[in-house]
């Protein structure tokens, strides 16, 4: 894949892990990251000389997660690449300490594929979120931990509010990589029931933070009003658009308008 080479990705020996989206399916939806870009990743990344590539999710939604992989033909395109996929929801779990305190949750409990994952790459889909504004790389990392703790939907993560729980996972998880899927993106009420918009992108990068800057803005949305964002800027990556070294494409000729979400508030609160 171009976009890892322009981005200079080392992954040489590495035990790396991909995390889709694929918290629910609905075949008139863009909802899941596209199975064959999860493939064409795969590859790439074996290319790169990654000694072992798997692909793993915990969706929120739906505990039947053979049902969502079957339906949504990830477990063909793996099968068609020899990719082993693994069930993060029901996996043996990691205690760690978080990298930040925006909750009271006090510690994580990762799976053991993240935990011990050397190279962690988030795949999410360029979508706009009724609660977050936008649901990118960072919020993707929601899918990292098991519903068998956290709940379904994860209720504990929306208990103690969605944009702290955003920045006390993410720094928890610290994806080394973001390949965002824009192929058909989706706006409106997302991350689930919004409408489809074919943008034709991908967004690929070396800073999860500064990964979702940009694809935020190639839905319309000035990531300087997406609070988890600026705050995460921070701390977990490069947050000013100004500072962000661009390859490839010139995102502003890509960009175009996604209608939010009809209760978002990218104002939001970071607790």
């Amino acid at each position: 894949m171009d976009g890892l080479r322009a981005i200079e990705a080392r992954v040489s020996g590495a035990r790396v892990l991909l995390k889709p989206n694929f918290v629910e399916y609905d075949p008139g939806r863009p909802i899941t990251t596209d199975p064959r870009l999860v493939a064409a990743s795969v590859l790439a990344l074996r290319r790169l000389g990654a000694a072992e590539v798997v692909v793993g999710e915990a969706p929120g939604h739906r505990r039947d997660l053979q049902d969502v992989v079957s339906r949504s033909g990830l477990l063909e395109a793996l099968g068609a690449v020899d990719a082993r996929f693994i069930d993060l929801n029901t996996e043996p779990v990691r205690r760690v300490e978080p990298g930040s305190w925006y909750t009271r949750l006090g510690e994580l409990w990762l799976p053991a594929s993240v935990a011990d994952a050397d190279v962690v790459v988030s795949m999410p889909k360029l979508k706009t979120h009724h609660w977050a504004g936008v649901t990118l790389s960072l919020k993707n990392c929601f899918g990292c931990l098991p519903g068998r703790i956290y709940g379904w939907p994860k209720n504990v993560l929306h208990w103690m509010g969605i944009e702290p729980s955003i920045l006390d996972v993410a720094a928890a998880v610290r994806p080394t990589y973001a390949i965002v899927d824009g192929i058909v993106g989706m706006e409106g009420n997302g991350p689930i029931s919004g409408s489809a918009v074919p943008a034709g992108v991908l967004v690929v990068g070396d800073d999860p933070v500064a990964t979702d800057v940009v694809a935020a803005g190639l839905m319309g949305v000035d990531a300087r009003d997406v609070a988890y964002l600026v705050e995460a800027g921070r701390f977990l990556g490069q947050a000013d658009p100004e500072r962000i070294e661009q390859r490839g494409e010139e995102p502003a000729r890509l960009a175009r308008a996604f209608a939010p979400a009809p209760t978002a508030s990218t104002a939001g609160r970071t607790g």
